[in-house]
């Protein structure tokens, strides 16, 4: 990518650090088409080229849900893979009726519920329901072992787990680990499973008359947490990010912006194939797409010749995808069998999204709008988002509503200017409450004053459009999902054979980023095969050593024991 102005030297950056002096007006107002620029302020802070925007006070369920009676029978959701079509007043009434059976089956305002369960209606009932009665939803990646599972039941203090009947056996396993789940919903067809003392059938919940529903929980909606999904944050092991009701709802109304997100066309459809329980797809498509009063196409995961059929058959005009699915859609032969005309934009988050993938789609599906967006989990999600009439495609875009942005110097802290790459703060109402039960943590990634570290590496330019171009931060990001080094580290020196190790991340095409390991052995007989079955076993599949594993004498470290990462990924 060619920059109008080209990265400042040291000595240039310095020498405005050091006088004080501004950029001249010439630069700051240049504008782009019908995209005006907001002024740079005097201390260099970015907002939102489109103002602000009011965010109310209220249970995220209730606001989500508040024109349910206004779309009534218009179709909400779609299961793509039966055709089976629910209109938003039949999503309300499971809503309601769910929620009253959870009140019923004992579950009090601020448990936890944990959802292990792919993309389905049922999982948007039980999300919304759980919000609806005052619970806290912590949502959890279904193809996790037992092990990881086991983690997060136990440090979130989940009381009530929800998944499908395939995912019995390891949820089972990971409860008893966990030590304090007290009862299991089983949700679709629970093959038979039936009820017990410890397991509720999710029929026998939406069955609820709604009697008992909780309309008048009291919440304090700025400190009570609605979602509590897992992050790495910028190291360590995955953490509970405190979301309350008022964060999302932010987001959520951050985004209602015909050039951020519209879902409003009477005729759109948009395709629920990204994980729900990734906070991407739980804000951006999920609460704000049935709070637009869009439909949703709803797939459990990606299958390509299902992916192009739900494209091609409900007319998908705004596909919002993840990076490997648009490279899928720019190079893979299968997509010449399909009529994918429909599509007019494509939106790519969770990773960077390359300039070649994303010219090579625009010439395959003949579309002009790519765009692309940023946010942490820490964040609710999204704090950066490319307007519709802005054709950067390799720019994450503008501050969404109400949201402040800066570029600092990571090792001085000074605020830098236009085209000075540092790390990038942001500020607003969507910035999460904390880590659960890590004070620290949540210290050293959210400044007294308000501003989240990112740990990304990026810059704005003199139309105030930002592009993320590092990382500080250790974490390791594989179609979007993050792998904290410190977690695989941990596992692969329980091997015997294993001295010392160090984990990072390696560039690849689809994956954007794979784990590698570096390993120090005590034993010549162990090989690289074998250190990557040891991960196999006990990880998902996006956090195993598909980025290979290399024998090495020593992991360089600095005088404080600090793994040097650095050096590993540019060695000498």
């Amino acid at each position: 990518m060619q920059r109008e102005l080209s990265r400042l030297s040291a000595s240039v950056r310095l020498a405005w650090q050091t006088s004080g002096k501004q950029f001249s007006n010439s630069i700051v107002s240049r504008q782009l088409s019908t995209y005006n620029a907001s002024t740079i302020s005097e201390d260099f802070i970015v907002k939102c080229p489109y103002g602000d925007t009011v965010i109310p006070e209220t249970n995220l369920y209730s606001h989500v849900f508040q024109h349910f009676p206004k779309y009534g029978k218009k179709t909400a959701l779609i299961d793509g893979v039966t055709g089976r079509e629910y209109s938003y007043n039949e999503v309300q009434e499971s809503v309601v009726n769910m929620a009253s059976g959870l009140v019923r089956s004992g579950m009090q305002k601020g448990d936890v519920l944990a959802l292990v369960s792919p993309n389905s209606v049922e999982f948007c009932t039980t999300f919304f329901s759980t919000l609806a009665m005052g619970g806290i939803m912590s949502t959890c990646n279904p193809n996790y072992t037992s092990e990881e599972l086991a983690y997060q039941f136990k440090n979130s203090n989940s009381k009530y787990v929800a998944t499908i009947p395939s995912l019995l056996p390891t949820i089972q396993e990971a409860a008893s680990k966990a030590g304090c789940v007290e009862k299991m919903i089983v949700l679709g067809d629970d093959g038979g499973v039936g009820e017990g003392k410890n397991m509720i059938s999710y029929q026998s919940l939406v069955d609820d008359s709604g009697s008992r529903f909780p309309s008048g929980v009291k919440l304090d909606y700025k400190n009570d947490i609605a979602v509590l999904p897992y992050s790495g944050g910028t190291t360590g092991l995955p953490k509970g990010v405190m979301l309350t009701h008022y964060n999302v709802t932010a987001n959520i109304n951050q985004l209602d912006h015909p050039q951020f997100v519209d879902f409003t066309d009477p005729d759109c459809c948009f395709l629920g194939v990204l994980p729900f329980f990734h906070i991407y797809a739980m804000v951006m498509l999920l609460a704000t797409g049935l709070y637009q009063g869009s439909t949703n196409v709803i797939l459990p995961k990606f299958e390509p010749q299902l992916f192009l059929k739900t494209i091609q058959d409900y007319r998908i005009k705004h596909a919002y995808l993840v990076p490997p699915l648009i490279l899928f859609l720019a190079k893979h032969p299968m997509v010449d069998n399909y009529n994918l005309s429909s599509i007019r934009s494509i939106f790519s988050a969770a990773a960077p999204l390359g300039g070649e993938t994303v010219t090579a789609v625009k010439q395959r599906l003949g579309i002009n709008v790519v765009r692309q967006g940023y946010g942490l989990t820490e964040l609710s999600p999204v704090v950066l988002t490319c307007p519709y009439d802005v054709n950067k495609p390799s720019s994450s875009g503008v501050p969404v509503l109400n949201t402040y942005a800066k570029v600092v110097n990571p090792e001085t802290g000074e605020t830098l200017g236009p085209n000075c790459d540092g790390e990038l703060l942001f500020k607003g109402p969507q910035v999460m409450k904390g880590y659960l039960n890590n004070e620290k943590a949540t210290a050293d990634m959210i400044t007294a004053d308000g501003w989240l570290h990112t740990g990304d590496i990026g810059y704005y330019d003199e139309n105030n459009l930002f592009y993320v171009t590092d990382r500080l931060k250790e974490l390791i990001k594989v179609k979007g999902f993050q792998v904290a080094p410190a977690e695989l580290e941990a596992l692969l020196l329980q091997h015997p054979h294993i001295s010392d190790v160090a984990v990072i991340g390696v560039d690849d095409e689809r994956s954007g980023e794979l784990p590698r390991a570096f390993v120090v052995r005590s034993s010549d007989e162990l090989s690289e095969q074998e250190v990557e079955d040891f991960v196999k076993g006990k990880v998902a599949e996006h956090k195993q050593l598909k980025g290979g594993v290399k024998f090495i004498k020593e992991i360089p470290r600095s005088v404080s024991g600090k793994t040097l990462r650095r050096l590993l990924k540019n060695p000498k």
